[in-house]
């Protein structure tokens, strides 16, 4: 894990803190997840944690536009001791990636990657997760801009609105983790 958050740190890929990516591995393992999508592959320190909750047959398929940053994964998740068979990385854009896979197939979706568009992340994640399946966020508190009115950049924005979106959709239990730079998710409750 340290050398892979090295890593994404040279590239500018920021990992998940560790509060956050042990909150992952607790949901993973909560929910015996075989099947989870994760949006930003980063250099593989949230796949890892991912990897460590899921059940040992789980698959982990990862998005990022990025090729090096998927190469740098792989390293980390055969750092960790996982199989090739136990990762699926797919490059390119999330949105154009996303329509691809397959209705309500997946116990968990995390959304790490282009902040302006976790909108469109839950818009997607609502269609792919099974009924009891978790959607999250990382970034919630976005270094505590998101609380604070007077910070009106684009990417706070498009954070808050998303916790009034979960707020207010119909057939999901959202709440706020405060671990890391906060862990905003949501159980599916209804299809």
């Amino acid at each position: 894990m340290t050398a892979a958050a090295a890593r994404g740190a040279e590239l500018g890929a920021t990992p998940i803190m560790p509060g956050g990516g042990a909150a992952l591995r607790f949901l993973a393992a909560l929910l015996d997840a075989r099947a989870v999508v994760e949006i930003g592959t980063g250099c593989g320190v949230s796949g890892v944690w991912l990897l460590r909750g899921m059940n040992p047959e789980g698959v982990l398929t990862s998005i990022d536009l990025e090729a090096e940053n998927q190469r740098l994964a792989k390293q980390a998740y055969a750092d960790a001791g996982f199989a090739t068979a136990r990762t699926r990385l797919i490059s390119g854009a999330a949105l154009d990636v996303l329509p691809r896979l397959t209705d309500a197939a997946y116990d968990l979706v995390f959304c790490d990657g282009e902040k302006k568009e976790y909108g469109d992340y839950l818009r997607e994640a609502l269609r792919l997760l099974r009924v009891g399946g978790v959607v999250a966020f990382d970034n919630a508190t976005w270094h505590h801009r998101v609380a604070d009115p007077a910070q009106r950049d684009p990417a706070t924005i498009t954070i808050r609105d998303l916790g009034k979106q979960l707020r207010e959709e119909p057939g999901l239990v959202p709440t706020l983790l405060p671990v890391g730079d906060g862990l905003l998710v949501a159980v599916k409750r209804e299809s």
